[in-house]
């Protein structure tokens, strides 16, 4: 069932998205060379417990992961792309990190994701990265009321065929508010125009990923996170919005 939110929700989940966009930025800037998985993990839960606010991903059991999920951020490396389970990894020069976080602040939610590079930059994985972030923003963008999840999702498309990405749609965007996962679904491919029509007060998180060659994922042995079959190189965005008459509004913008 799809739950359209007041203007007076919308704010609340404002108030949830500004604190994500404060904690993924701060990480992006602890996210250095030498720095360990678990040490980011620490710094979400310590950020979390002194806000109040309760993790989405703690003992979180979907039909798709070896629940329950015990840590408060998934954090994926290199070819690794969705829910990464934090372990004992020191990041290198090079490393691709996605950060992906989701939380709840007084009953509301809000969920990001960023990708960021460690260190010395490859071209080929900033550009991966750029496509990342284009396609969100190009989602972003048809956003309107009036406009189907079709629409989100060709906008998807066309950026990741511009940069011959492949896409994978077993993964895509989703619906949030009360709890992390809502309806509609947002595939990252599909036809403009088709699918539930976009109203004031939908609220969405739209997250694009891709892999530099191949649209097959598969999952490691701790039965979360997910890779690229070929061990190609990953990047995720990720923006929690709210569809209003005056147009979309993010509600995790990231310094």
């Amino acid at each position: 069932m799809v739950e359209l939110k007041s203007p007076a929700e919308i704010e609340r989940m404002r108030v949830t998205g500004a604190f994500v966009a404060e904690v993924l930025g701060e990480l992006r800037a602890k996210a250095q060379i030498g720095v360990n998985l678990l040490e980011l993990e620490a710094v979400v839960r310590e950020r979390i417990r002194e806000r109040g606010a309760v993790s989405c991903y703690w003992d979180y059991s979907p039909s798709f992961g070896r629940g329950p999920f015990r840590n408060t951020i998934c954090l994926s490396v290199n070819d690794a792309v969705l829910h990464g389970l934090p372990f004992d990894y020191t990041l290198r020069d090079g490393d691709v990190l996605s950060m992906d976080l989701a939380v709840s602040i007084d009953g509301w939610v809000a969920d990001s994701a960023v990708t960021t590079i460690v260190g010395t930059p490859d071209p080929e994985d900033v550009r991966l990265i750029r496509a990342t972030e284009d396609a969100l923003d190009a989602a972003i963008a048809v956003a309107v009321p009036g406009n189907s999840i079709g629409d989100l999702s060709a906008a998807i498309a066309a950026v990741a065929h511009s940069g011959g990405y492949p896409i994978n749609t077993e993964y895509g965007g989703h619906g949030l508010g009360r709890t992390m996962h809502e309806d509609p679904h947002v595939p990252n491919n599909g036809r403009a125009g088709r699918g539930f029509r976009l109203r004031p007060g939908l609220t969405l998180a739209i997250e694009p990923w891709f892999a530099r060659t191949t649209d097959r994922i598969v999952t490691d042995p701790d039965g979360w996170t997910l890779r690229s079959a070929d061990g190609s190189r990953t990047a995720h965005s990720e923006h929690t919005i709210a569809i209003t008459e005056s147009g979309p509004q993010v509600l995790t913008r990231v310094g």
